[in-house]
Parts: C-alpha cells; structure tokens; sequence
C-alpha cells in the first residue's frame, strides 16, 4: 500500500516562508504526477501545484511566484517551497501521487498538515 507521510506544516506569520515535505514508500517514478493540494474547511480540496513525471509543473494561479514544487528521487521525497505566504493561504495542504491509467486511475493522499498564516 502507497503511503505518503506529510510534515513541515505549522504556523507563519504573512509573508514568512514554509517548506512542506511529502515522503513516499516507494520510489516517486512509479507515480505519474506528484502534487499538493489544499483544502479550507467546508470547501472542495483544490489544486495547489502538480508535477509531472515527464511533462511541466502546473500552479493555480494564486499561489504562482510563490510556491515552487520539487523532488528529490534518492529520497522518494516531494517539496513545496511556499515563499510569501497570505492570510488566505490557511488551510489544510495534502500531498497526492498519482498512478494507475486513464480508465483506471488512482490517487494516493497524504494525512494533510496543516498551515496557518497568521496576519
């Protein structure tokens, strides 16, 4: 069973900086895409970053020029660098690795950690 193991969430005052980690059981190649997604309470889980494993990273556009997502393979670790953070970025993040086919697809999420910018 794929497990993603979440950390680096915690509280920031705005325009601070955090650096989310996402650590996977098994080698991050075997996932079509990795991402982060958040989700603020009583509202649909969202799209934060998306990376590929051989196409370009995608960003909504309220977090582009702000948040950077990486990888480290030897690690099995993904990484979302949040620089300037706002009130507004308060929420719930999630890292997903995605898998499986078209007809068949299958997402795995991390626990969520949370992340609080304060004013």
């Amino acid at each position: 069973q794929v497990q993603l193991m979440e950390s680096g969430g915690g509280l920031v005052q705005a325009g601070g900086s955090l650096r989310l980690s996402c650590a996977a059981s098994e080698s991050i190649f075997s996932f079509n895409a990795m991402g982060w997604y958040r989700q603020y309470p009583g509202r649909q889980r969202e799209l934060v970053a998306r990376l590929p494993r051989g196409g370009s990273t995608t960003y909504s556009d309220s977090v582009k020029g702000r948040f950077t997502i990486s990888r480290d393979n030897a690690k099995n670790t993904v990484y979302l660098q949040m620089n300037s953070l706002k009130p507004e970025d308060t929420a719930v993040y999630y890292c997903a690795a995605e898998k499986g086919t078209d007809w068949v697809p299958r997402t795995y999420w991390g626990q969520g950690t949370q992340v609080t910018v304060s004013s």
